[in-house]
């Protein structure tokens, strides 16, 4: 009977043990345990100020659609959404993009006028062509003629477009030279978002801190062959904005360097035809609050307020890591950032100039009757 009790007692405890070490195995992904600080919590759900999105992208607009926008901005406090995809995506020939960006503009202006704007895209169909630059030339004139504001330059530019010969096209080729000379000509800006993440390009490791995006995201994998170093993309980036002083440009995603403000400040200074977009890196800013405000506030007159991905709720956090001095709230997509946010306590001042009085300087054209002041 002893004996029996023994191996009982045996039983339990390994079974026990067992159990308990299922139960702290885990993810990554799994693990993300509600936190039992105690602190003050000021969620924000509407903007202090109006504000301009400088960096969003919307298809497939009509007047249902529309006015479904206006109800989420109105909300948000939103007084004007840039959408950067004039001329949609995989539309074919010029003519259906351009046909296409009409009657975009022409539904924005039927049911909401001046509450959008739009930037139209170049073709790269056919690049390397003796006569591309002079068409795209001529259809940026025509596009901003119909009603565009501005150029927006996608990442495919430096990583996925190619030439007639089947070669990746730099950022910086001459042939696209014309086309940044024109936009300023005609006082437009150029946003542009060129490469990704050096983490992509870095292995896929325990030292990543993108290692979570590149595993539920694996297509975002790059390295020095596929299809270039990420600094050789960068540089070719600023070459360009070195060659063309009198164009207005906005560095989409702080050029990738919103996690290193000293580097941020650096390229602001050797480039003053440069603007900052903030559109997905507030996360960076988040975790840094005391060197990321002292930024702010030293360069508030060349950061704009931008969001990309279209969600609303998820314009909560930009609004509170901005706008409150809160610690330790959570970011809403952890393979951006597994860590915590904190507020910047932006001075209203800034506020006003990052939310919607840079985009009114920067971008002609829009309805300064929108905003105070």
């Amino acid at each position: 009977m002893k004996n029996l009790l023994t191996i009982a007692s045996a039983a339990c405890i390994f079974f026990g043990y067992q159990l308990s070490a299922t139960a702290q195995e885990m993810s990554f992904e799994e693990y993300n345990p509600p936190s039992t600080l105690k602190v003050p919590e000021n969620p924000v759900t509407r903007a202090k100020y109006p504000f301009v999105d400088i960096h969003s992208h919307q298809g497939g607009i009509n007047q249902e659609k529309i006015e479904k926008l206006l109800s989420e901005m109105e909300e948000l406090n939103m007084g004007v959404l840039v959408n950067l995809s004039g001329r949609g995506f995989g539309r074919g020939d010029s003519n259906s993009q351009q046909e296409y960006i009409r009657g975009m503009l022409k539904e924005f202006e039927a049911h909401a006028p001046g509450r959008f704007m739009v930037f139209t895209n170049l073709n790269f169909a056919g690049f390397g062509d003796e006569n591309w630059s002079r068409i795209a030339v001529k259809e940026l004139e025509e596009d901003v003629q119909a009603g565009a504001v501005g150029l927006k330059i996608y990442k495919s530019l430096g990583l996925s477009v190619k030439d007639i010969n089947g070669n990746r096209v730099p950022v910086d080729h001459p042939d696209l030279d014309p086309v940044w000379a024109k936009a300023g000509e005609l006082g437009i800006p150029v946003i542009i978002h060129s490469a990704d993440p050096s983490q992509f390009w870095q292995p896929m490791d325990a030292n990543n801190e993108r290692w979570l995006e590149l595993k539920t995201h694996p297509n975002r994998q790059r390295s020095d062959t596929d299809p270039a170093p990420f600094e050789q993309i960068i540089a070719e980036q600023h070459h360009v904005f070195e060659k063309h002083p009198n164009t207005t440009f906005i560095n989409a995603h702080m050029g990738w360097m919103a996690n290193d403000l000293d580097k941020a400040e650096a390229h602001l200074e050797r480039y003053p035809n440069v603007n900052f977009g903030i559109g997905a890196v507030i996360a960076e800013f988040g975790r840094q609050p005391r060197r990321a405000r002292e930024f702010f506030i030293k360069y508030q007159d060349r950061l704009l307020f931008g969001k990309d991905a279209y969600n609303p709720e998820e314009f909560h956090t930009y609004f509170r890591v901005l706008e409150t001095a809160d610690e330790y709230f959570p970011y809403y997509k952890k393979y951006h950032a597994f860590w915590r946010m904190y507020g910047l306590d932006l001075p209203d001042e800034v506020l006003k100039k990052v939310y919607y009085k840079n985009a009114l300087r920067i971008v002609p054209g829009m309805d300064k009757t929108l905003f105070p002041e």
